[in-house]
């Protein structure tokens, strides 16, 4: 039975004719065996299996042999060529530094050195992976690379040259090796495939090049892979099953739900998807190199960097007129922001579910910026203007802050209260310095990011019959509604205990004060004006109804600015500190 070679062994390239990728490179190499122009010591580097060792055997074949032909090829017929091609010349030697890294293996290597060639003009050293000699074995290899015999040349293959040290790398001329593209590995593929006698579909080859990500190598193997899955018949289908890729089936169901604005459909698309075993982040990144290709299939100047077969690349450009270019930047940074979040996301099908409902909302929503709209306080349009209430007059750093809150505006009741908070004026009773800006108690959510609405007719309506409601109301029966509220707050357990402590003060027949005792339970009342003032309107059934909070006098936050006034305050608390200032004869800066 006749032994069996893989395909990346069997299809190795022995000329640089039959170099994949790498056109320039080899050129190079070409014209300095042509010109005798040779240097001492190469460094190919490079990804994995783009080709670095291959070359450099070819480069060792080619400068020994006896008879090259005119366009630079080794003539494969002298001596040296068969023995080469035997496996049993003496003018290379391979070194795999990964498992010969040491200061003795590089000794052994420097003696082999000082020996001429039986055969030919050049002995070459190859050494493969030299990023992996030690430190010691670098400082040791120094002085034979930079000064070596004329008949010695050395070609050292690396894939981090980062980790070479600088003294090697300037001694040797440096080579780097591309990344194959996916058209020469298709075409490379599509030659094996017909030297095999297998029948192949363009679009499986491609997802196979793909795959491989720019190493032949990878992409022999995975052909050798599939080649057995599909007893020699490789279909599009069968590379997709086999090697566990999505199909662009499922990112083009997904586009047309998400240019629909169909949740439902993408959600149930990403179950079916997961429930196939494929992973979540590699989804997500699919799916944001599918809306970078739509985007580079909307022009014919980027069409190049679309690299599909030709019956998937028509998909593509008809799917890429139905979007628009500032759509796909939007999707293209969703989908990319979900993938740099998804390690750390504790939920992540959750994050993915809530990525697919944001590029949803792209077509159902117009971007606009939003502007917050500050006005100053007003009755509602809809409603007649309010006798304005006589204040007495008060110093500035104790006036309150009255919180109007117009009929129009009613919210949810205090069982349904929205968890985000009421945006009031907030109070001036502290110092100047820590005043906050007012922001309008007249707006709904709505229109704060959109801006107000018309009236309509049924809402005039509606704010008249709210205006007519001005029943008269005793300082018992706010505290009793003031109290019915704070009890029915049971989850919020300081705003409660605010208000039972805190108990409201009718000033006139519509408007009421209550005083607390520091800032934060000023903010806790500001915060939860609107529901409260719901409440007690519709418990008094009277829609006028005003809120002030203010800090009782007194207990205005003061704070500490100089040396001096921190000094006094911490005396206030200890006494004992002006005699230890007076006892140590300490200064104050």
């Amino acid at each position: 039975m006749e032994n069996y070679i893989v395909s990346a062994r069997k299809y190795r390239p022995s000329t640089f004719r039959s170099v994949v990728g790498q056109r320039a490179l080899t050129t190079t190499l070409k014209h300095a065996i042509e010109h005798n122009k040779l240097a001492h010591a190469y460094l190919f580097c490079g990804p994995r299996g783009v080709g670095k060792t291959s070359c450099a055997r070819i480069f060792a074949k080619t400068i020994n042999c006896l008879h090259p032909t005119a366009d630079g090829e080794a003539c494969n017929e002298c001596e040296s060529c068969r023995a080469f091609n035997e496996q049993r010349s003496y003018n290379i030697h391979e070194l795999d530094a990964a498992s010969n890294n040491s200061v003795d293996d590089i000794r052994t290597l420097i003696d082999q050195v000082r020996i001429p060639p039986p055969i030919g003009k050049y002995k070459v050293f190859i050494i493969d992976e030299v990023h992996m000699l030690t430190t010691a074995a670098f400082n040791a290899f120094l002085k034979t690379l930079e000064e070596p015999p004329h008949h010695a040349l050395f070609i050292l293959a690396t894939t981090e040259k980062h980790k070479v040290l600088p003294t090697i790398l300037s001694r040797c001329q440096i080579y780097d090796f591309n990344r194959i593209s996916i058209a020469d590995m298709v075409e490379h593929l599509t030659y094996v495939a017909s030297c095999e006698g297998v029948e192949t579909e363009p679009e499986a080859l491609n997802v196979i090049a793909q795959k491989a990500d720019g190493g032949m190598r990878d992409a022999l193997s995975i052909f050798d892979q599939v080649v057995s899955f599909t007893n020699g018949h490789i279909t599009y289908q069968a590379v997709i099953d086999n090697l566990n890729v999505l199909d662009y089936e499922y990112y083009f169901r997904l586009t047309e739900a998400i240019l629909g604005g169909n949740v439902r459909a993408a959600l149930l698309i990403l179950n079916e998807i997961l429930g196939k075993g494929f992973d979540g982040q590699n989804f997500i990144t699919g799916l944001a190199s599918h809306f970078r290709d739509l985007l580079v299939c909307r022009d014919e100047a980027t069409l190049v960097l679309f690299e599909v077969g030709a019956s998937i690349r028509e998909r593509y450009k008809a799917m890429a007129k139905l979007c628009a270019d500032k759509w796909l930047f939007r999707a293209i940074e969703l989908a990319n922001g979900c993938d740099l979040n998804y390690k750390v996301s504790r939920n992540k099908r959750l994050l993915l579910e809530l990525t697919l409902i944001q590029l949803c909302q792209l077509t159902q929503v117009e971007e606009s910026k939003k502007k917050a709209l500050i006005e100053p306080l007003a009755p509602a349009a809809s409603a007649p203007a309010a006798a304005p209430q006589p204040k007495p007059a008060q110093p500035a750093a104790s006036r309150p802050v009255t919180t109007a809150v117009p009929p129009s505006a009613q919210p949810t009741p205090p069982s349904a209260t929205p968890s985000r908070p009421v945006i009031a004026a907030p109070t001036t009773s502290a110092a100047p310095s820590e005043r906050r800006p007012s922001r309008p108690m007249g707006l709904s959510l709505r229109e704060m990011r959109e801006g107000p609405t018309k009236p309509t007719a049924m809402s005039a309506a509606s704010a008249t019959v709210r205006e007519n409601l001005d029943t008269p109301f005793t300082e018992e029966s706010l505290r009793t509604a003031w109290t019915q509220f704070a009890q029915s707050i049971e989850k919020e357990v300081h705003l409660k205990h605010t208000m039972l402590n805190c108990e409201p003060k009718l000033l006139d027949p519509h408007l009421f004060e209550v005083v607390v005792h520091n800032p934060a339970q000023q903010d806790e009342l500001l915060q939860k004006t609107l529901s409260i003032l719901s409440f007690i309107r519709r418990q008094l059934r009277n829609d006028h109804v005003q809120l002030r909070v203010r800090i009782e006098e007194g207990n205005q936050k003061q704070i500490a600015v100089t040396s001096a006034e921190k000094f006094a305050l911490l005396l206030k608390i200890n006494p004992a500190l002006g005699k230890l200032k007076e006892e140590f004869d300490l200064k104050l800066d």
